[in-house]
């Protein structure tokens, strides 16, 4: 499951091989908040002459809406865009028009609204939606809050719930503006995976690392996990380390054994189609989740 996701800027051509060997999970390339409104139409044709099917790539497209969404559209049905991220999403009619026009495609819907709040359950219904990205700068703008932490608490955990309901893969918290302070790019990290949350954007090559270290389960926990999974083995509930585990935790184990990974192993690839808790490493039970495209 890809755990983090990088920004690049649209009309920074040759920036796109170097996110593309950062190491993030997916790059992310960006013609809306990262582009001057002047500079689109160039951005555009500079994304037309490097995009190859061979190392497909996710592209953040400008709102619906705006003079450009429809041309940005026109470029999102191209070989090489794996996904979409619409901003402002707001509601799955648009949603489901974006889906229509590029059906090569999953959809990354940037929840960063008060709007988009209200409509995140329909918008996680909508069709070829992957997951769900919390657009958290630009949230606290439009509520005029002011603060990142248990402000923003209330408003996570919907998207994690929607997801969930949904049947998506988890969703992606926000950017973390920190580019240079690791240790509080690291805490971010970690407290959006304790809230739910199955990965992080980015928006320098230097967070890729922490986000995926982050996201991944420690050596700790997948030593825990083993164990307990050698001790079930006879089923039933058992005592491992004085602590009971029965069935939940015996999945919850198995769950960290599946997600576990490798830590910049994929890059410039096209978006996973399911939560890997449905497809996972370890026997668990069938039928988390949906296909997700």
């Amino acid at each position: 499951m890809t755990r983090s996701y990088l920004f690049v800027p649209g009309d920074r051509p040759e920036r796109f091989d170097k996110a593309c060997a950062a190491g993030a999970g997916q790059v992310i390339i960006d013609l809306e908040d990262a582009v001057a409104p002047g500079a689109k139409p160039r951005a555009r044709e500079a994304v037309v002459a490097w995009l190859r099917a061979d190392r497909p790539v996710a592209l953040r497209i400008n709102g619906a809406g705006t003079p450009w969404f429809d041309d940005d559209l026109a470029l999102a049905a191209r070989p090489g865009v794996s996904a979409v991220m619409l901003p402002k999403a707001e509601d799955a009619d648009t949603l489901a028009r974006v889906a229509s026009l590029v059906p090569q495609a999953v959809l990354l819907p940037l929840v960063e609204t008060a709007r988009g709040i209200a409509e995140v359950d329909d918008i996680a219904h909508a069709p070829r939606v992957q997951r769900l990205v919390f657009g958290s700068i630009d949230f606290q703008l439009d509520l005029d809050i002011d603060g990142d932490g248990d402000e923003l608490l209330f408003f996570r955990s919907q998207l994690v719930l929607a997801s969930r309901l949904a049947e998506l893969m988890p969703p992606v918290d926000g950017v973390c503006t920190a580019i240079d302070d690791t240790e509080a790019l690291r805490a971010a990290s970690l407290r959006a995976r304790r809230l739910g949350f199955g990965a992080k954007l980015c928006i320098h090559p230097r967070q890729v690392g922490v986000v995926e270290a982050a996201f991944a389960p420690s050596a700790k926990e997948i030593a825990w996990a083993r164990h307990v999974v050698e001790a079930a083995q006879g089923g039933g509930a058992v005592a491992v380390d004085g602590r009971m585990v029965d069935r939940p935790v015996l999945l919850r184990a198995q769950r960290l054994l599946a997600n576990q990974g490798h830590p910049g192993e994929k890059t410039c690839h096209p978006g996973e189609s399911r939560d890997p808790r449905s497809q996972p490493a370890v026997r668990v039970d069938p039928g988390f989740r949906r296909d997700d495209n």
